[in-house]
């Protein structure tokens, strides 16, 4: 278990935000930032609220103290794997090399747009990773996406760009979209189209069009009625499987009725 302070402390690092900034977010001082990161000042229940949206986590999931899931990057074939406490996850058809190349792809194509921050990306790739799976029964990026308040999240996400960002293929901003804080992600380079195939770009194309106009309010309430989100309870992996029952206004397949 870990002490509340320290579990926003480290999200507070892990997001790049300093205790000034997160001070002027929750509208307190710099000094009051620390006394709550050494456990020595209460967190009110707005407070909570405030970092919950600021770290983009329900509170529920802020309050979890248990650790996170730890997530290890490996170069080749069998790209990512997840691991918990007690634990671990191997993630099939990993490919880290893919995901880079769809995130720079997004990015170049909608990335510019003001309401394109980092909780818009993760539902982006969610419908991206779930109605290829519909559609073809295959994973595209594969990611594994974990159920919160506000809507799919990708873990391996941050720990990708951490290495994009290294490696100066995109740079992340800090900015304010209608006064929320938003971290955006500007491309420094083009994705390689010959690592997507024809399809692969078919159903990106599709769900940018279709939702990448969205803002991250509107986006999040919208993949809340999706069937495989609906399904997995708060703080779970969102199983692929559970794509094959969606309604139809999420659905990308249709389905042949079954003749006795």
């Amino acid at each position: 278990m870990i002490k509340l302070g320290q579990r926003i402390k480290e999200l507070r690092e892990y997001a790049g935000i300093s205790q000034q900034k997160l001070a002027g977010m929750l509208e307190v001082s710099r000094p009051a930032i620390s006394q709550i990161e050494n456990d020595e000042r209460k967190i009110s229940a707005d407070e909570l609220v405030k970092l919950s949206e600021i770290f983009n986590l329900s509170v529920e999931s802020l309050l979890n103290q248990t650790k996170q899931p730890e997530v290890v990057l490996k170069e080749g074939k069998n790209a990512v794997k997840v691991r918990q406490p007690q634990i671990r996850i191997n993630v099939p058809q990993k490919n880290l090399e893919k995901f880079k190349e769809i995130f720079l792809y997004i990015l170049n194509k909608v990335g510019s747009k003001p309401n394109i921050g980092e909780t818009v990306i993760y539902k982006l790739l969610y419908f991206i990773d779930f109605d290829f799976y519909e559609k073809y029964e295959e994973q595209l990026i594969g990611a594994t996406y974990i159920k919160n308040h506000y809507g799919p999240t990708p873990i391996e996400f941050k720990k990708i760009v951490e290495k994009m960002t290294d490696n100066k293929e995109i740079i992340k901003v800090a900015t304010d979209y209608f006064k929320y804080p938003q971290s955006k992600y500007l491309p420094l380079k083009r994705p390689d189209l010959s690592k997507l195939k024809a399809n692969e770009i078919e159903v990106i194309d599709e769900v940018l069009s279709r939702l990448s106009d969205m803002n991250a309010s509107q986006i999040s309430d919208y993949s809340h009625n999706d069937v495989p989100w609906l399904t997995t309870e708060n703080g779970k992996f969102i199983e692929y499987e559970s794509v094959f029952y969606r309604t139809p206004p999420y659905s990308v397949r249709e389905y042949s009725e079954d003749i006795p």
